[in-house]
């Protein structure tokens, strides 16, 4: 599963990459291009090495001591060991939405994030579960390919916005061209909703499986996502919210909603990855 992702992680940034520099070249030229491109990846590149306290500072999150959350330093060290990695930094968001996430280029410079309301929801053995999928996002390098995919997306949205400044025909007025301006408003989150929905997707499919592998209880990981995914529904974060900016690194995407939200949904339906998760307890490969 893990290299058949990477083949298709592959094959989607290759065919963004190719039609990013076929519309900066229809666009504006070789130099177009340019321009885009070196904005957008020193931007991105920003992001990448920042990726951690960028998301860490949406969620309000506070770094916590052994001393202060004695149990959840216990799980966390005990399942880095178990995987032979190195021990993340831990942080506890005062958000009483239930959710968690994980953050860092690296295992390295990893940090793991639980919310208030995540840890008053679920057992010992449905926390340790959820901590063993976000662990599993940093040892699948996850947030590297969400780096490199939000990279493709800004460069696209540049061009889209260089765009708005090129005449409309031979015109000798200065009126933007009105498919310009329509790609505008449409390209750049187009593209950026479809390269997350077909990266992250797969994505928390694998974290669900390596994690129900590291902690050997797919059991205890579906009945969490289903109180986790329930306290969502009763408490969905805003649109336009800082929680929200954040929502492709959560274990459950923090917004509810129809159309083209769950279109561009970077989360796979709950119900399906809890079917998975107990078609594994039972010994079924998918």
């Amino acid at each position: 599963m893990k290299h058949h992702n990477g083949l298709k992680t592959a094959v989607l940034l290759g065919a963004m990459s190719a039609i990013v520099i076929a519309i900066g070249y229809a666009f504006g030229g070789s130099t177009g291009v340019l321009i885009a491109a070196v904005i957008a990846v020193g931007m991105n590149a920003y992001a990448y090495f920042n990726s951690d306290k960028i998301a860490l500072r949406a969620m309000r999150a506070r770094p916590v001591t052994e001393a202060e959350s004695p149990q959840l330093y216990a799980t966390v060290r005990e399942l880095s060991q178990r995987a032979g990695q190195p021990m993340p930094r831990l942080y506890v968001s005062p958000t009483m939405q239930p959710n968690a996430f994980a953050t860092g280029r690296n295992p390295e410079h990893a940090a793991v994030a639980v919310t208030d309301g995540i840890l008053r929801l679920l057992t010992p053995a449905e926390l340790r579960a959820v901590l063993g999928h976000e662990l599993s996002h940093v040892y699948n390098r996850d947030i590297l390919i969400s780096s490199v995919a939000g990279a493709l997306a800004g460069i696209i949205t540049m061009l889209a916005n260089l765009a708005i400044f090129i005449p409309l025909g031979n015109s000798d007025n200065d009126r933007p061209n009105p498919l310009v301006l329509l790609l505008t408003m449409i390209l750049g989150p187009v593209a950026a909703g479809l390269i997350q929905m077909a990266v992250s997707r797969s994505r928390e499919y694998e974290a669900d499986a390596d994690g129900a592998r590291l902690t050997g209880d797919p059991l205890a990981l579906a009945s969490a996502l289903e109180k986790i995914s329930a306290g969502v529904d009763r408490m969905p974060a805003r649109a336009d919210s800082r929680i929200a900016e954040q929502s492709h690194l959560m274990i459950e995407s923090p917004l509810r909603g129809g159309g083209l939200a769950s279109l561009f949904s970077t989360h796979p339906p709950t119900t399906q990855r809890v079917a998975r998760l107990r078609e594994m307890a039972r010994g079924v490969v998918r």
